[in-house]
């Protein structure tokens, strides 16, 4: 049997599936929880400072009859330092963090303040990328360096845009080259699975899963 579903569930109002829209989410995903990769982007602001933006919702796929690598980052807000960095210069590197490093690069969702190195002031280290003009972090197991193609608004007037990145190369860490999606690899980001039949009225939960569910905290 299966059950079907276009309008929210009654089991689902009250909970954070009902009011995260407040935050630019919506029911669908708690119920459909399709998982996608935990990313941290950064940049370069305009005042030389270092930017470090933690995303999901991204896709990556050939593209140019398989003549370029592509990231399409599926929710990036209009007016955050990553989206308006990336315009000034047009560059960014994807970097991929393993569960060890996962609380420090969630830092820096706190440390975002324009004058800040937001890089350094979360415990990681900055870098020089070999082919674009923007910083990548060291410890993170693989860095994508990349740069602005194009972006679209999903829908007219929307805060956020559909954005894609062509990726100009990769650096991998030597103890990755055989497996990057093992239980060291990629994380991926999911909202808490809500069962729409019965959900017990919790508040924000949601999780960081590998093999393993990380807590996210308060962030």
């Amino acid at each position: 049997m299966k059950h079907h579903y276009k309008e929210m569930p009654e089991n689902l109002k009250g909970t954070y599936a009902d009011y995260s829209h407040n935050f630019g989410f919506n029911w669908k995903e708690f119920v459909m929880t399709v998982p996608s990769p935990l990313l941290l982007v950064t940049t370069y602001k305009s005042n030389g400072m270092p930017n470090a933006c933690m995303q999901s919702w991204a896709t990556f796929t050939c593209a140019n009859k398989g003549n370029g690598y592509y990231a399409i980052l599926a929710s990036v807000n209009k007016n955050g330092h990553f989206y308006k960095s990336l315009k000034e210069t047009g560059d960014a590197v994807i970097n991929f963090m393993s569960a060890e490093i996962f609380t420090k690069c969630m830092a820096t969702i706190k440390n975002n303040q324009f004058e800040v190195d937001e890089i350094t002031a979360s415990g990681l280290t900055p870098g020089k990328a070999s082919w674009v003009n923007a910083p990548l972090v060291e410890e993170c197991f693989m860095n994508l360096e990349s740069k602005y193609v194009w972006e679209k608004e999903i829908a007219p007037g929307d805060d956020h845009v559909l954005l894609c990145l062509e990726i100009i190369g990769a650096h991998i860490d030597d103890e990755h080259l055989s497996d990057r999606t093992g239980e060291n690899g990629i994380l991926f980001n999911i909202h808490h699975q809500q069962n729409p039949e019965l959900t017990e009225k919790t508040g924000h939960d949601w999780a960081a899963v590998l093999s393993k569910k990380i807590d996210m905290g308060e962030y």
